[in-house]
């Protein structure tokens, strides 16, 4: 699943003069049945909310206030994200007859107040931030929305904002639907918000919102993929300069070639992409190549096996990625390693979309030919993935099947496509193919799903200085004994 959690707004999104319709909550219904989760991302102050929508159990988690204060319905915990109003503000509003409601952190009014508070404001020299939405005016410190409030709600749950879909109608949803990896306006939604939403809804308020749940629950809104290209990563591009887009959490990749022909290279080009538009991935490295790679943590050692579970309890944190390192393992117990490795990624995907990308180095050691994966682990298993291999036609044939693109590098490129076309026993468009002699940060790209035969594409260039096999020989003290030693010349 991509799409795991629905932040929908209230007023104008969700309900429509102040309530929600039966079949919007038919609609709800279905979302969480799907195993999915609802967040509430609303300007409403909580006490009133409680009052106008008695169903607040059915959000995992509400964001009220504008983003100023965080509440768990089940719970009925309440966490202020805001600091309180100051009084000496609150007195001046008095004082100017500007009438106002106070919640935790938010003080609300409404138009044409809103010259009234800033005046106030700026008499007072205070930092506070000023929001609209169709008419209400909202006060808050300064760096409080609901963007930071959303944010707010994922960490607790351990989500990602990459596998959010939000929907809103108003001024204070700009923030918020922006940081969510798929933005929607409801129909009714004011014509900036739709200018800047990646998709609007054929319906108004609830219904626009139960029309959304439909796509949702139905295919997880792959059917919209060709229009959500806000997120996608370039992988190279043709030479017609048409660039050739991926979709991170979505499409499978294959790098292949000869030894020393730059896959991993490759790899790393795109790798860093994901890496730069914060999505999480976990790279299995086998030869210790990729030591110090942005930031990630590295699991295990040349003197050390990793843990399962610590990598595991690393990719809870939504902001960490992990490279884990096989030095410490040997190449015989590799493969049973990965897979004691594969069902824990498995079902930390199942429950949060996460890590977004699971990369696998030397992939024909992991994953063998030999290789029969569990049925239940398929489906899930083989989508977000990206395989570096020298033997393609050696990788286990269930791994392949899912690759949307196969990208061979170094000599020979058609013989190495044809090796992952033979190991899926399936035709290769074109063939037979002309001998190519790629050029530099070239490679042939077969994008499975075009229907069209395999192209040279200019890849996207890794800035990291990957120093190939930096670590393939073993570290250890050998003792006095096996040890030798050069000493300086002494003589004249």
């Amino acid at each position: 699943m991509r799409y795991l959690v629905l932040a929908s707004d209230y007023d104008g999104t969700l309900a429509t003069d102040g309530s929600v319709e039966a079949s919007t909550l038919g609609a709800i219904d279905r979302l969480l049945d799907s195993g999915r989760k609802l967040l509430l991302v609303t300007g409403r102050e909580l006490d009133d909310l409680k009052k106008v929508f008695p169903e607040l159990d059915r959000c995992q988690l509400v964001v009220a206030e504008n983003g100023g204060l965080l509440y768990n319905p089940k719970s009925q915990q309440e966490r202020s994200l805001a600091e309180p109003p100051n009084p000496l503000f609150l007195e001046e509003l008095t004082r100017r007859g500007v009438p106002f409601s106070v919640g935790r952190g938010v003080v609300a009014t409404w138009e044409p107040h809103q010259t009234e508070v800033l005046d106030a404001i700026q008499q007072l020299g205070l930092e506070l931030q000023v929001s609209f939405n169709k008419g209400a005016v909202m006060v808050l410190p300064s760096g409080i929305n609901k963007q930071t409030g959303l944010c707010a709600a994922l960490e607790e749950l351990g989500l990602s904002v990459h596998n959010v879909v939000g929907i809103g109608d108003a001024e204070n949803d700009h923030a918020f639907l922006s940081a969510c990896e798929c933005g929607v306006a409801v129909a009714n939604a004011l014509p900036s918000l739709k200018d800047r939403a990646d998709l609007v809804t054929i319906n108004d308020h609830g219904a626009g919102v139960s029309e959304l749940i439909q796509h949702i629950v139905e295919d997880d809104l792959a059917s919209l993929d060709a229009v959500l290209k806000r997120h996608h990563v370039i992988l190279g591009t043709k030479p017609n300069e048409e660039p050739i887009y991926i979709q991170l959490q979505r499409d499978s990749l294959l790098f292949a070639g000869p030894s020393g022909s730059g896959k991993s290279t490759a790899a790393t080009g795109v790798l860093e992409a994901v890496a730069e538009y914060h999505y999480q991935f976990c790279l299995v490295d086998p030869e210790g190549d990729y030591e110090d790679f942005m930031g990630a943590v590295q699991l295990g050692s040349p003197m050390s096996a990793p843990d399962v579970n610590q990598i595991r309890k690393a990719l809870e944190d939504p902001k960490q990625n992990v490279v884990v390192n096989l030095l410490g393992v040997a190449i015989e117990d590799r493969p049973l390693f990965f897979a004691s490795l594969l069902p824990q990624v498995l079902d930390l995907r199942a429950r949060t979309g996460r890590p977004h990308w699971f990369v696998v180095d030397e992939a024909h050691h992991m994953l063998p030919s030999s290789w029969v994966p569990a049925a239940s682990t398929v489906p899930q298993a083989l989508s977000g993935m990206v395989f570096i291999t020298v033997h393609p036609d050696s990788v286990a044939r269930p791994a392949l099947e899912n690759i949307n693109f196969a990208i061979a590098v170094g000599k020979e490129p058609e013989k190495t496509l044809g090796g992952f076309a033979g190991a899926l026993s399936i035709d290769l468009p074109g063939m037979p193919m002309p001998k190519i002699t790629l050029g530099s940060s070239q490679g042939v790209v077969w994008d499975r799903s075009s229907g069209q035969p395999p192209t040279v594409v200019k890849l996207s260039e890794a800035k990291m200085d990957r120093r190939r096999h930096l670590r393939k020989y073993a570290e250890g003290n050998l003792g006095p004994d096996r040890s030798f030693y050069f000493r300086a010349h002494t003589g004249s």
